[in-house]
């Protein structure tokens, strides 16, 4: 009997380790048709034979342990920059799949409780409870959507685009019941069983149909050319620069050259997050006299930058994105609103740091949220553009963008070198691609030892600076394209997704008992 459990709890691990293999850099998709369907035939067979929940909490567990374990691994490469946070390496390793996989403990505890009788409606019931925890997990407390089981669809762009309709959620929640949905044949109660088996595997054909139409209608629409360029740089700076007497002149002449600027040519040019070091928004201004050297009245710069408030003698610091002219004049701002956990704040502040935990970021000081997300409108005689501003992190989450669907660009900005040369970047980049798709809108992304890159609302990369080199890309011209579905309703389409399952679920019920 014990090695048999030692034989479960190895298994369940590795299946868990064998989805992530589906993700981003990886992509390994069909490897998710065997490991939702064990899993789910594991403890749909369990679940007639056990009666004990605590143990059925323990299988999801160690499954959501093995797939966050391999593939956010990548986090601790945060903790090695800086002497008083090595320790916390291996904690952090264990205790974030730890903690993650609780949420996939709740689903196949939530599934035990249920407890259908037949196939199909065990089947729908565990893809309804996986779909809502995995929401859950990314609106709870700041929310950590990352790595939704959606993500293996990232290099599939005509299926995925059903996400501009339904979202990533609700795709989310139909992916997992593909997955799952080869397991329905192996354990039918009936042979209709088999026709809810098939509708699952050739739902993806229907998408891809729809993801075709959608790229026929987009690639035929009219194509807008701009008189001028916005300017995205990607870098490959060390942060060893925040640990180091680096002089910041070194580091802004470096960004300068690899940013190449035209006097004559109207440029908006778009550093990465926090690429400055030791400087602020408000000590930009002594940098005044080198900017005014290499660009010109025909430039602007949008600069991921740190920036403070005084109010009551209280300092609130922000994450900041801020435009300048060239001789550095601030035109706009927007303060990041969501905040990274443990990097630039630290959650239950005034217990942990009795403890001695502090933030990785800002000189171990907090950063404080801004007020709310904003469109950033510049109009002048040289440029006219609507941008949305999202700093780093910001760009995860889906359904939180914005409630306005008036704006030209997405504009994320990201300080991606505190994860090395891990998949960390990469799947970061990922969630770049379903935002894109989501709302219909082209995204401009600029990072430092991450992807720079143009996405376009096909989730297409039409230009990027690859992984671990220095460059630029220009954003010229667009093609118009509708506000889709999703932009305009949000997550309230997945909530519809849900009411659809649960009926089913009531439905099949129905007819088993008839």
């Amino acid at each position: 009997m014990i090695k048999k459990n030692y034989i479960e709890i190895v298994l369940l691990i590795i299946l868990g380790i064998a989805t992530s293999l589906s993700l981003p850099p990886y992509n390994y998709l069909l490897i998710n048709f065997f490991t939702f369907s064990i899993l789910f035939i594991f403890l749909y067979k369990k679940s007639k034979i056990i009666q004990n929940k605590k143990l059925f909490f323990f299988y999801g567990w160690l499954f959501g342990f093995g797939y966050f374990f391999s593939s956010l691994y990548w986090i601790s490469i945060s903790l090695t920059f800086d002497q008083n946070f090595k320790f916390l390496i291996p904690v952090t390793i264990i205790l974030i799949p730890a903690f993650l996989g609780i949420f996939y403990g709740v689903v196949t505890l939530c599934f035990i409780i249920i407890k259908p009788k037949k196939v199909v409606s065990s089947f729908l019931v565990f893809s309804l409870i996986f779909g809502i925890l995995e929401f859950i997990r990314g609106s709870i407390l700041t929310g950590f959507p990352w790595n939704l089981i959606a993500y293996s669809f990232s290099n599939y762009l005509e299926i995925l685009s059903i996400s501009s309709l339904i979202g990533t959620y609700g795709f989310n929640l139909l992916c997992i019941s593909l997955f799952a949905s080869p397991a329905i044949f192996i354990l039918r109660d009936t042979k209709k069983d088999i026709g809810v088996c098939i509708f699952f595997l050739i739902m993806p054909l229907f998408f891809y149909l729809y993801g075709s139409f959608y790229k026929e209608s987009f690639n035929t629409s009219d194509k807008i050319t701009y008189d001028y360029k916005v300017r995205a740089v990607g870098t490959n700076i060390s942060l060893d620069r925040f640990y180091s007497n680096i002089d910041p002149v070194t580091v802004i002449k470096d960004l300068i050259k690899i940013s190449n600027p035209d006097k004559d040519e109207k440029i908006i040019f778009v550093w990465p997050e926090g690429i400055l070091p030791h400087i602020s928004q408000k000590e930009l201004i002594n940098y005044r006299s080198l900017f005014k050297e290499n660009f010109s009245e025909n430039h602007l710069l949008a600069i991921g930058i740190n920036s403070q408030s005084s109010k009551n003698e209280e300092i609130n610091y922000y994450n900041s994105l801020s435009i300048y002219d060239y001789e550095l004049n601030l035109l706009h701002s927007y303060n990041k609103i969501n905040l990274v956990p443990f990097g630039e704040f630290l959650p239950f502040e005034d217990i942990l740091n009795k403890i001695g935990l502090r933030p990785i970021t800002n000189n171990y000081q907090s950063f404080s949220r801004g007020n709310k997300r904003k469109i950033i409108k510049i109009d002048n005689e040289k440029f006219s553009l609507k941008i949305l501003p999202l700093i780093c992190y910001e760009i995860i989450y889906s359904g939180k963008l914005s409630k306005s669907s008036d704006f030209d660009l997405i504009i994320n900005v990201s300080e991606d070198g505190w994860f090395g040369d891990s998949i960390g970047p990469k799947q970061h980049f990922a969630h770049s691609i379903f935002r894109a798709v989501e709302n219909g809108k082209y995204i401009l992304r600029s990072a430092n030892n991450g992807i720079a890159a143009i996405i376009n609302p096909l989730g297409i990369v039409e230009k990027k600076v690859k992984f671990g080199n220095s460059g630029f890309v220009d954003f010229s011209e667009s093609r118009e394209i509708q506000p889709t579905v999703f932009s305009k309703y949000g997550n309230k389409i997945f909530l519809l997704i849900t009411l659809l399952y649960i009926f089913l679920i009531f439905s099949f019920n129905r007819i088993n008992n008839e």
